[in-house]
């Protein structure tokens, strides 16, 4: 609900209130945002301005209070004596960059726009309603237009901004984000992600010094180095208790966060594009738009902020289609073959898959072009007949015919210099005249900021897509960008953001039409988890690590801000490839449970225990699939002991799912509890446990406690009796 009084802006959800109001001088200011209040006169809540500073430069010689640079603002302009950083840097029609924008009127709609080049959340009349402040600068003749989306049951507020050009003077943008928003500091705490490849979402704490932290990505991708999410919390705060802020950017190329503490206690929060290396021509009568930031407020901890995101992603970012639909569970080929495979491989693999109760096959790099390793190949998306010699089709109704779904993988961002494509068009990859590209994954990227490299993409895709009955697609970008140079711009400062227009545009174009097909993002693991490409993927592969202790860090880390249907996870082979860690399928699939299940493993190499384990978990995942994808999640535990603890509850509260994961063994343990929560306190809950197995073999040595022959702990019998006998677990 948005409410306009007396020129003051009420954003009301549930339970949180977004406050501003436009002030004697026209600027925005900042009132309050938190537990939600009642529509009330507001002078209780603004800051009190009863001195200036000495340094300080006066908005108005009339008035020796009203200072910018103390105030709590929506928007800023520069070089105007607000001298913490500004939100938007823009050379202007006279050559300067210094702006003041000055509130003109006010819309308020119901539901929220869509026709938009970057992708929006969604939302009908009845979940959210739109307020849009228009702000002009009188002296350069250029507007902005802020608008607030305010999804009511959610507790979330998005924020973008667009720019007008009504001068007679083209102007260039070089920082133009997509929230501004000052709050009084409350001790606050910044919970960020950060990470690398296989060591994605890595949770990060650190308290606001005065001065300024930043998050930001410059690889061209959201990046896994740092996340767009981040949140704020109180000094008090904890997972289930206190005030957190959290925010997060709808968008999947350079992203840019600052958190600013002022001598004043005043905390500016801004996220939008990258401003490094970013420049973009706006002529006369043009118009620019900035990705989507997202809000909420939650009094319930770090926990109730992430069930925020959580309602909100799954219900207003994901594709309408996908939007609460079960995730099949699937098997990859990718670790079974890597490159090195045929037809017969495929469909042994294939048929013992849907024995197990596996639903979805896909079929992973290698099966178009030269593509028998990773030199060759990228660009060219015809069947490779050597390995499907009757081509997708045929392999695919075969398929269909064991019970199977088939799925395909690409990565059409990507070039091979060593493919057909590069022999016919050497232009269409990313290159600099004069410099030698540099390689990544012994790939260059294709110039998505042209049009005919687009139209080529979607063709390529497209046909194939319809060549055979596909119902998921993993689209993958295994490498940054570099080198960055497309000839028919003009200004080259606009090439990355054009990029990601190219990148949306082409998904757009590819999978609107076939909303059907399952779409799985992929940039070597997580490197692109972000809201943007949830928009189009429902699901994304959050990372090439597959070892389950490491993964438990990592999902843990992304359901700050993402929900479990989103996270595409593997059961894989043990000792792990990366980590060379031995652990049971038990713990393999109690962490991948949590999230969108698949298998990447080679099933030859599994004796009949495995593969009979196998098939019961599948069952247990299959009964409790939509409340382990889509129920309320809950970090229970995360400690020092190496004790993580999840919850997931259904939302009429009569089923849930615990798990608890003890990643470091130790001797004589103490006894410990478990508490789960959001329980009906009046609901006797019947206490199920999933079936464990314990092998012989991890035993060792040990077997010879209670053999009456002595059994050598790596022999043939203790290996052979593993193959067909294993202990009951504890219940």
């Amino acid at each position: 609900m948005i409410i306009c009084k007396d020129k003051t802006f009420y954003l009301q959800t549930k339970n949180s209130s977004y406050i501003f109001r436009v002030t004697e001088h026209g600027h925005l200011e900042h009132i309050f945002y938190g537990t939600r209040l009642p529509v009330q006169p507001v002078d209780s809540l603004c800051l009190k301005r009863t001195a200036v500073y000495g340094s300080s430069v006066l908005y108005s010689q009339e008035d020796p209070t009203y200072c910018l640079d103390n105030m709590t603002l929506e928007w800023s302009g520069s070089g105007r004596g607000d001298y913490r950083h500004s939100p938007a840097e823009i050379r202007m029609p006279d050559g300067t960059f210094v702006s003041d924008f000055a509130y003109k009127h006010y819309v308020i709609k119901d539901g929220c726009p869509e026709n938009c080049e970057l992708p929006l959340a969604r939302g009908v009349a009845d979940e959210c309603q739109t307020l849009i402040i228009d702000l002009e600068d009188p002296i350069a003749r250029i507007s902005l237009q802020l608008v607030y989306c305010v999804y009511m049951a959610n507790d979330v507020i998005t924020r973008r901004t667009i720019l007008t050009n009504k001068s007679h003077k083209e102007i260039e943008v070089r920082k133009l984000m997509s929230l501004m928003l000052d709050l009084p500091d409350q001790r606050f705490r910044m919970t960020s992600l950060h990470g690398a490849w296989i060591r994605e979402g890595q949770r990060q704490e650190t308290r606001l010094p005065y001065g300024i932290l930043v998050l930001e990505s410059t690889t061209g991708a959201s990046s896994n180095r740092q996340n767009p999410a981040f949140c704020l919390a109180t000094e008090d705060a904890t997972e289930d208790s206190g005030h957190v802020y959290g925010f997060n950017l709808v968008y999947s190329g350079n992203h840019y966060s600052a958190v600013q503490k002022s001598e004043q206690n005043l905390v500016r929060i801004m996220t939008g594009i990258n401003p490094s290396g970013f420049s973009w021509t706006v002529k006369m009568g043009e118009v620019f738009s900035s990705p989507e930031a997202v809000l909420t407020f939650s009094s319930c901890g770090i926990g109730g902020m992430s069930r925020n995101f959580h309602d909100f992603i799954n219900r207003h970012i994901v594709a309408p289609y996908w939007q609460g639909r079960n995730r099949p569970v699937l098997i990859n080929s990718w670790e079974t073959f890597m490159f090195d495979y045929n037809q017969r491989g495929l469909l042994n693999l294939a048929r013992q898959a849907s024995d197990l109760g596996i639903e979805l096959f896909v079929l992973d790099d290698g099966w178009f072009g030269q593509r028998d390793h990773d030199k060759a190949g990228l660009g060219d998306y015809e069947v490779n007949r050597k390995k499907i010699p009757g081509g997708l089709k045929p392999f695919a109704e075969k398929l269909n015919n064991m019970g199977l779904q088939f799925g395909l993988w690409f990565e059409p961002e990507m070039i091979n210099q060593d493919s057909d494509l590069y022999r016919t068009h050497p232009d269409f990859a990313v290159k600099i005249p004069g410099r030698k590209p540099l390689l990544g994954r012994n790939q260059l990227v294709l110039d998505l900021t042209r049009e005919d490299v687009r139209d080529y993409i979607v063709t390529q895709v497209g046909d194939v897509l319809d060549s055979a009955p596909i119902s998921y697609v993993k689209w993958d970008m295994n490498r940054h960008i570099s080198d960055m140079y497309s000839p028919l711009l003009e200004n080259q400062g606009e090439f990355f953001h054009r990029y990601i227009l190219g990148l949306y545009e082409i998904l757009k174009r590819i999978f609107l039409p076939r909303p059907e097909i399952l779409l799985e993002s992929c940039s070597s693991g997580g490197n692109r988890f972000d809201l943007g490409m949830l928009c189009f993927s429902p699901q994304i592969w959050t990372s090439d690590n597959t070892d389950p202790i490491e993964r438990l860090r990592i999902q843990e880390g992304l359901s700050l801000f993402y929900p479990l249907s989103t996270m595409g996870a593997h059961v894989s082979a043990s000792p792990h490839q990366q980590t060379l860690r031995t652990t049971s399928l038990a713990t393999r699939f109690n962490a991948a449970c949590f999230g969108c299940l698949g298998y990447e493993l080679n099933l030859d190499q599994l004796s009949k225990q495995d593969k009979q384990e196998i098939k019961k978990q599948i069952e247990c995942y299959k009964e409790q699939r939509t409340l382990l994808q889509f129920g309320s999640f809950y970090r229970l535990r995360s400690d020092r002991t190496g004790q993580i603890q999840w919850q997931v509850i259904s939302a009429d509260k009569k089923n849930a799912v615990v798990a608890l994961f003890q990643t470091v063994a130790s001797s004589a343990p103490a006894f410990d509890r478990l508490y789960p929560q959001s329980l009906e306190p009046d609901q006797t809950y019947v206490l199920k446990s999933f079936e464990r197995k314990l092998r012989i073999r991890r035993f060792g040595g040990l077997v010879n406690h209670i053999s009456p022959v002595k059994i050598h702990p790596e022999g043939v019998v203790l290996r052979l009796a593993d193959q067909f006998y294993s202990l009951p677990g504890c219940h």
